[in-house]
């Protein structure tokens, strides 16, 4: 009987994807709000997601590189949309 692996011990995939997708949607919002614009606002928010994954990630003592997604993928993929968010800014 074959054992439970490490993908058992980790959040399902689309929970992860769907937590990301509802964070994205809250930081789209309050950088509408934001005084200095919704690019530089959006840039600012997302840099804050990406050091508050890792330090999920750090806390909850995350694999780095698992075979599951976790707040490492998460903060991956705020950075890469940080950097896009950034190179927009600057060509705008």
């Amino acid at each position: 009987m074959p054992q439970s692996s490490d993908i058992s011990r980790g959040p399902s995939p689309a929970r992860v994807i769907a937590r990301f997708a509802v964070r994205i949607a809250l930081l789209a919002a309050f950088a509408a709000f934001g005084s200095v614009g919704f690019g530089r606002s959006l840039a600012a928010l997302l840099w804050m997601s990406i050091i508050l994954c890792a330090l999920a990630g750090l806390v909850r003592r995350e694999p780095l590189f698992g075979a599951v997604l976790n707040h490492w993928d998460e903060g991956v993929a705020f950075g890469a949309l940080f950097a896009l968010v950034h190179v927009v800014n600057e060509l705008a």
